[in-house]
């Protein structure tokens, strides 16, 4: 197939004509997704024209990572991994790339081609990807009053860059789990589980576990210990508890 810039010319305007919305550096798992956020701008046409077609690109080096033209061959290592998700009608270019890689690092453009108007490569407006072999551990958070019969909350908290797949929760405890997410900024989104259990004897001086498993299978755990205030004076090993650790816990 014929090399974009043989075939799309750019234009040469002002940078304040042509701007896009893109972060500079976005975290990623190996393994998992990462969705780059983008919108874009451009001047409008004069005389006043109506646009009926777009076509974009996100391009690193020289090589095509994705496109909204079905008809273009991808760069061998991108296919079947990216997908534009983006409306390019309503000015987002917003691109996906899944199964991440070491070597998806960019760094990464967008181009613009509108065969009624204009074409131009986003070149000033880059984002690289640092890819992670592993992530941090979950925060682990113990609340409410460590008292024998008490009902108490542990909450566990990660974030990540890939919402098409959140990420699965595991409690060494049973006991009644919600999962609630929510979006930090433009690339990144947190999970937290949140566990409600009665203490018992049994639980004084027992750890408390939380797994997350993520798309590609990689686990990162925090512990905590549970240490009544009062402590129970017949606190002994107890029987294994109904969920053992690693078993999955609730709809998550």
């Amino acid at each position: 197939m014929t090399p974009i810039d043989s075939t799309i010319h750019d234009v040469r305007s002002s940078p304040r004509d042509w701007t896009a919305n893109i972060p500079k550096k976005i975290s990623a798992l190996q393994g998992s997704c990462v969705v780059i956020p983008c919108t874009y701008r451009y001047p409008d046409p004069i005389p006043m024209k109506i646009l009926s077609r777009w076509k974009g690109f996100w391009i690193t080096g020289t090589r095509i990572v994705s496109t909204s033209d079905r008809k273009w061959l991808l760069a061998r290592e991108y296919r079947q991994r990216t997908q534009l998700l983006g409306d390019l009608r309503s000015l987002n270019c917003t691109m996906r790339i899944d199964g991440v890689r070491l070597s998806d690092t960019g760094p990464f453009y967008f181009r613009i081609a509108m065969p009624e108007y204009k074409s131009f490569s986003y070149k000033d407006h880059r984002v690289s990807i640092d890819v992670m072999r592993s992530l941090p551990a979950p925060s682990l958070f113990l609340c409410g009053e460590l008292k024998l019969d008490a009902v108490v909350s542990a909450s566990c908290s990660v974030s990540y860059s890939c919402p098409s797949f959140r990420p699965r929760f595991f409690w060494s405890r049973s006991g009644t789990t919600q999962v609630h997410s929510k979006k930090l900024n433009n690339w990144k989104w947190e999970t937290t589980s949140t566990l409600k259990f009665r203490l018992l004897a049994t639980d004084h001086n027992k750890l408390l576990n939380c797994s997350v498993m993520y798309r590609a299978g990689q686990r990162v755990k925090s512990s905590t210990v549970i240490q009544l205030i009062e402590t129970p004076l017949n606190a002994t090993a107890g029987p294994e508890p109904t969920v053992k650790e690693g078993d999955f816990v609730g709809p998550q």
